[in-house]
């Protein structure tokens, strides 16, 4: 199990950013999302190992104001773009894949858009990347996203929280709930707090239909903050894209379905 010793730290844009590399091959990218607590090492536990065993090497990095990366003093979703950027730059890599967790889909989306080294792209359960739908789409999300605003830090608050973001129950364990709830004090609750002033970014639904890279979407059917709508919606906006739908699962769904995850995500990567 990849743990926070075999981590690694650089300088990004003067913030002390925490990583996790591990394996050899391809590079692949892994972004997280931005729910309270979010981190690569809780949003990615079941992936990196599997990932690097199939022979990529992966890196998944905690954003500005999440996990063990410093706080930065801009708190816009633009800023943290600019800041993966400067990442996979540091890294000095020909030729990447990148995978993007709600939120961090966002990033991912704006990262293949903007820079031809991104080979192929996965987006998994983005809100804040997929058209709006109907009114009672906007409604669901709009309520999923007051929750996640709302959060203090407790146990009994992530207990909560992360019975909601995954489906089988049986994966909220309390070691998942302490991990996520660490990861969701001190600095990273400033944070949280600060980000929610921050100015919302840019939509890119015009924008994704320019993509050039092939594309794989996954959702879970149960997700109770992101409906399955905006899944077919989204698809339906990028060119040669591939759609993923579990039942089954909820906005987690490389936690919920993990294996399968990993599987789908191997083969499509290494696909000709």
């Amino acid at each position: 199990m990849i743990t926070p010793d075999k981590g690694k730290y650089a300088l990004v844009d003067g913030l002390k950013t925490f990583y996790i590399m591990a394996g050899t091959g391809t590079p692949l990218v892994l972004i997280h999302g931005g729910s309270p607590g979010a981190c690569s090492l809780v949003n990615w536990k079941l992936n990196i190992e599997a990932l690097a065993e199939a022979g990529f090497t992966v890196y998944a990095f905690d954003q500005p104001g999440f996990g063990l990366t410093d706080n930065p003093k801009d708190y816009s979703l633009d800023y943290r773009v600019s800041h993966a950027r400067e990442f996979v730059n540091g890294l000095d890599l020909d030729r990447y894949h990148v995978i993007g967790n709600s939120m961090g889909a966002y990033i991912a989306a704006r990262l293949a858009l903007e820079d031809q080294r991104v080979g192929r792209l996965v987006l998994v359960s983005s809100n804040t990347l997929a058209p709006k739908g109907s009114a009672e789409s906007q409604t669901l999300a709009k309520k999923h996203s007051e929750e996640l605003r709302r959060y203090s830090p407790s146990i009994d608050n992530m207990r909560a929280l992360t019975s909601g973001t995954l489906y089988h129950q049986e994966l909220v364990t309390e070691e998942l709930i302490q991990e996520r709830y660490a990861m969701s004090t001190g600095k990273n609750y400033d944070a949280q707090l600060k980000r929610a002033q921050a100015p919302r970014p840019r939509p890119l639904s015009e924008e994704l239909r320019n993509l050039r890279v092939k594309t794989l979407v996954f959702w879970g059917k149960n997700d109770r903050g992101a409906p399955l709508e905006q899944a077919l919606l989204l698809f339906q906006l990028i060119p040669d894209a591939e759609l993923h739908v579990f039942d089954s699962s909820a906005h987690w769904v490389q936690w919920d379905q993990s294996s399968r995850f990993n599987r789908i995500v191997v083969d499509f990567l290494n696909a000709p």
